[in-house]
């Protein structure tokens, strides 16, 4: 630890620390308005620790601590420890396979003791953006080359594999986040396009009849060759590009999605991803509800907790039913309010315009995050803050859109708001590493 690094307050953006104490108040208040029972005294509840409000504000004490030794720390313990850290963090989320429990059908939770559990693929991200700023800021790494392309993408991609196989489908999807870090450093735009085009056609194989979508691909494929004929005569590998193009359009379309949807998600995965686009799924063509039921499942709506969440955030119309005054937030009619749908306690106590605000807190942290992103000199500390800005969006987007029926149901919580542990001392590590690097911005890291 160096001289400079005693002085805690030296070069740290406090701007982001004042939105972060803001965010995490906002957090503990909305658990609060879910939880509080009128014939309880409050401020025992909140000391007691037996209520998931105290425990938040327990967990909010544990990640200030954390959060002072982080800026007490070297900046450059990040990039010696980055690849270990990212290493330990694999082989536990290996051993949740063996070690895991089993908390809402998803084995990714290794439990602590005292009622409390510790979710590796939470701290993985962590562990995993520091070793992809660490791979990016190596002077023989060129970005240019698909070699080093391959690999940053097997740092994202084997965690996220991990997460499937904990049937953690949310927080796979979360890796697919560092792909915006990639592209600041250079990663071709056509990888993106790629991407969003393959996004679009699996959406329109839930969507279109598949003979009509099969149709329309080859009219699409019959079109382009036309228009190109000449230079197809001159260049067979633009024609040979183009074939094979349909075939993998074709093969994904008729083949592909429906094997992953039957075959590799479980029946409630399925049914999520399929309510989104106003579609239902038939639960009898899974193969892992036979496995387990013995029998073909009979197929269930799922869009029970979006109904619900829609209804509470409906209710609250422009300026909300006030603080603890929610008939649906106060009643437990939506599931997993604590967790995965706390926004909707929002919607409902304070409005569209309580929302407005506070989506603005989260966009102005999201400014400020970009902000210091590109005032490093360090390759390391700007692809970190990309990273960490990267993966607080992708959360808010997925989950406020979970909420309001937009995206299907993935089990993604709000950053500093939804209940849990794991996850707020996640995004409180991720923000206050990047305040001490950007403390240094002046050292050039690697």
């Amino acid at each position: 630890m160096n001289n400079r690094n005693n002085n805690i307050s030296a070069g740290v953006d406090w701007t982001i620390i004042w939105l972060y104490a803001i965010l995490v108040s906002i957090g503990i208040l909305c658990i609060f308005m879910v939880e509080y029972r009128t014939d309880t005294n409050w401020l025992q509840t909140f000391l007691g620790g037996k209520t998931n409000y105290s425990k938040q504000l327990i967990f909010a004490g544990v990640c200030t601590i954390a959060a002072t030794f982080i800026l007490l720390t070297d900046s450059k313990l990040f990039t010696a420890l980055a690849n270990l850290l990212y290493a330990f963090g694999i082989l536990l989320m290996l051993a949740t396979f063996v070690l895991g429990k089993n908390i809402n059908g998803s084995k990714s939770w290794i439990p602590l003791g005292g009622g409390f559990n510790l979710q590796p693929a939470e701290l993985c991200k962590i562990f995993t953006a520091l070793a992809l700023a660490k791979f990016l800021s190596r002077q023989e790494t060129d970005f240019s080359k698909l070699r080093s392309q391959l690999i940053a993408g097997a740092i994202a991609i084997t965690p996220a594999i991990l997460s499937i196989g904990q049937h953690e489908l949310g927080l796979a999807l979360v890796y697919s986040s560092f792909l915006v870090a990639m592209y600041r450093e250079g990663l071709p735009a056509q990888i993106l396009i790629f991407g969003s085009s393959f996004a679009v056609l699996v959406i329109a194989t839930l969507v279109v009849e598949p003979n009509i979508l099969a149709v329309t691909l080859t009219v699409i494929a019959a079109i382009i060759l036309f228009l190109v004929r000449k230079q197809n005569k001159k260049n067979k590998r633009a024609l040979v590009l183009i074939v094979g193009i349909w075939l993998f359009c074709v093969g994904t379309q008729r083949f592909g999605v429906p094997y992953i949807f039957n075959n590799v998600f479980e029946c409630y995965q399925s049914t999520r991803i399929y309510s989104m686009v106003g579609k239902e799924y038939d639960c009898s063509k899974n193969k892992k509800s036979e496995k387990k039921t013995g029998e073909k499942a009979a197929h269930k709506p799922d869009d029970y907790n979006v109904r619900q969440s829609k209804i509470a955030i409906g209710s609250g119309g422009l300026t909300g039913r006030g603080f603890l005054k929610g008939t649906q937030t106060r009643g437990k009619y939506v599931p997993a309010q604590p967790t995965d749908f706390i926004f909707t306690s929002l919607g409902e106590a304070f409005g569209f315009v309580g929302c407005a605000i506070f989506l603005g807190i989260y966009l102005f942290l999201l400014y400020r995050i970009v902000k210091i992103a590109e005032r490093q000199r360090s390759t390391f500390s700007r692809v970190y803050a990309y990273s960490v800005a990267s993966i607080i969006f992708f959360h808010i987007a997925v989950n406020v859109s979970m909420t309001i029926g937009l995206f299907p149901i993935v089990g993604i919580p709000l950053p500093l708001i939804s209940y849990g542990g794991s996850s707020l001392l996640t995004f409180t590590i991720l923000i206050f590493i990047l305040l001490r690097l950007d403390a240094d911005r002046q050292m050039v890291l690697r």
